[in-house]
């Protein structure tokens, strides 16, 4: 039998694969929540759906058997999503037998959802619908199974089957050591400080909440106001220094910037009390840090997900404070938990059931592990973070990939209890969008009386802080704010490097505009963002001077070198 050429994940190869699956990674998102009776209750309204309306069920089922028909003899008029690689081995085109057991396969998938697009269920109802039958479709799907997986069987016949003892062995190992969840990438292959987070510095502050870096300059002059990175407090803030040559440390370090990174601490259920107000004042020390050292009244922040949300509440409180201690902000993908109305899986279930449960569960625990996030996470995009790896490692029998991007994505870390409740109140009843409903150390918070200005971006192919959501999220705060829309997905938007020919973004004027009005008025950009930020942050960075001899000061003394030592707990 003829099964085609091998031109699925193993002919991709382990960086294709991977560089798929970091589009989809959770990143540093606060999770809702998904229980299993949300799952079984929406099971429940389909059935009651197929119960109400028989004549439905009848027109899909004629219009399945229709298509099992056409699909016999293979020629039914049905092909895979555009971009679908599952079925990217030519035995898909080529091979009667997967030809026809494909285009069955997928005529099942259009009567299902053929049947809820024709149901009574409401908008939200039938996301939901939607995202459940596709729990079970993607599950059966033939790639996922040796018989109905071309590439795998091959490879198990050239190898003399050895390609299946290497994938019972990759099982195994997963049983063991992984949760039983396919593992994403090699662990070994990576470690904090060896080929990761290299950037030369050291440690000028360190107290219960964080350690601050501060790196040593590249140039012989620097921008007179410094640079602080905060990152989000679940994974760790080496995303900005995952590689040389895709570090955005190393990027700002070399062009002439002052720069300082905010590490959290990893917290146990000992910090389950830690809170909105414990991050703001951890931070209010670092910028005390950074202005002593330097000898800047004011800073430069950036920040992303979670940690845009905690500079937001930071901004909010100097605004109320009257104090300017910010000259320009930095957002990254911010808006996971401050637009609810945002069209992504992770609000799909955030019913005020989902987020009582989230709560409870953090508040038993004393806090919200990293790892349990990711792994229900991966449930919500399984073809691109568990059945992907299941043909890579047991199908096919292939080692997980090693890459960078996934290696920190599953070097997860902890939220403190109290935190994430406080996170989940702020997605749920729109505390920072509302004036007022949200209190940091005392002080009301109304974004739209931040006047600094400020760079907000997002991503286009994100599917997990959806762009349109993030622009309504730059539209609350007062003052100047430029709105940058990348072409890439999540995580691939912040680490996009100046040198990727596919690279673009759009820059528009017009905020107030609807999401469509900015796009179809956005100017097109060649190019990573990179380069267009570094201009707009040195307009914003002050004069040029020669560059400090030494890190740290009289007061703020260096200690251990980058990467610290916060970094490494586990």
């Amino acid at each position: 039998m003829d099964i085609g050429g091998n031109r699925t994940i193993e002919a991709n190869g382990a960086n294709e694969l991977a560089a798929e699956a970091s589009e989809q990674i959770l990143g540093p998102n606060p999770f809702v929540g998904l229980r299993l009776e949300d799952i079984l209750s929406t099971i429940g309204q389909i059935g009651g759906q197929a119960l109400k309306a028989p004549m439905l069920v009848l027109k899909q089922e004629a219009a399945l058997a229709r298509d099992l028909l056409s699909a016999l003899p293979g020629d039914a008029a049905i092909a895979p999503a555009k971009g679908d690689k599952r079925f990217a081995d030519t035995a898909w085109a080529d091979n009667p037998f997967y030809r026809m057991y494909l285009q069955a396969y997928l005529a099942w998938n259009n009567a299902l959802e053929g049947f809820v697009d024709g149901s009574d269920l409401d908008d939200l109802g039938k996301q939901r619908a939607r995202f459940v039958i596709s729990l079970l479709t993607d599950a059966l799907a033939p790639t996922n199974t040796l018989l109905g997986n071309p590439a795998a069987l091959k490879k198990a016949i050239d190898s003399g089957g050895m390609s299946l003892v290497e994938g019972v062995k990759n099982l195994l190992s997963d049983l063991s050591t992984n949760g039983g969840m396919p593992a994403q990438v090699d662990r070994k292959a990576f470690q904090v400080g060896r080929n990761l987070a290299l950037s030369p510095g050291a440690v000028v502050l360190r107290n219960d909440v964080l350690e601050l870096i501060q790196y040593a300059p590249a140039t012989s002059d620097v921008y007179a106001r410094p640079q602080l990175i905060v990152p989000p407090q679940i994974n760790k803030y080496y995303l900005f220094d995952i590689a040389p040559g895709k570090s955005i440390i190393e990027y700002l370090v070399r062009n002439g910037f002052q720069v300082f990174v905010v590490s959290w601490r990893n917290p146990t259920r000992e910090q389950k009390d830690w809170n909105m107000d414990t991050y703001v004042s951890a931070l209010l020390a670092a910028i005390e840090a950074v202005r002593e050292i330097t000898g800047s009244a004011e800073v430069n922040v950036q920040a992303a997900c979670s940690g845009g949300i905690t500079i937001a509440a930071l901004l909010g409180h100097l605004a109320a404070k009257r104090q300017s201690l910010i000259n320009a902000v930095t957002l990254m993908v911010m808006v996971a938990v401050l637009d609810a109305d945002a069209d992504s899986v992770l609000g799909l279930f955030a019913t005020p059931e989902t987020i009582a449960a989230a709560k409870l569960n953090s508040s038993r625990k004393g806090i919200l592990e990293g790892d349990e996030m990711a792994r229900v996470f991966s449930w919500m995009r399984p073809n691109d973070l568990v059945w992907n790896y299941w043909v890579n490692n047991y199908l096919m029998g292939n080692p997980p990939p090693a890459f960078d991007i996934l290696y920190w994505n599953n070097d997860t870390t902890r939220l403190p209890a109290k935190f994430h409740a406080q996170l989940l109140d702020i997605f749920a009843g729109r505390l920072l969008q509302e004036p007022g409903a949200l209190d940091v150390l005392g002080t009301p918070i109304d974004l739209s009386d931040v006047k600094c200005d400020k760079y907000v971006i997002a991503g286009m192919t994100d599917h997990i802080t959806p762009w349109k959501g993030v622009l309504r999220t730059a539209r609350l705060f007062g003052g100047k704010t430029d709105f940058i829309l990348s072409s890439s997905g999540h995580i691939q938007s912040l680490v996009n490097p100046p040198g990727n020919p596919k690279a673009k973004y759009f820059i528009g004027s017009d905020l107030r505009a609807s999401a469509d009005d900015w796009l179809a008025g956005a100017r097109t950009v060649s190019g990573s963002w990179w380069d267009h930020w570094r201009e707009w942050l040195a307009g914003r960075s002050g004069e040029m001077r020669p560059a400090p001899k030494s890190l740290g000061s009289e007061r703020f003394r260096p200690g251990a070198k980058a990467p610290g030592s916060y970094v490494l707990d586990s």
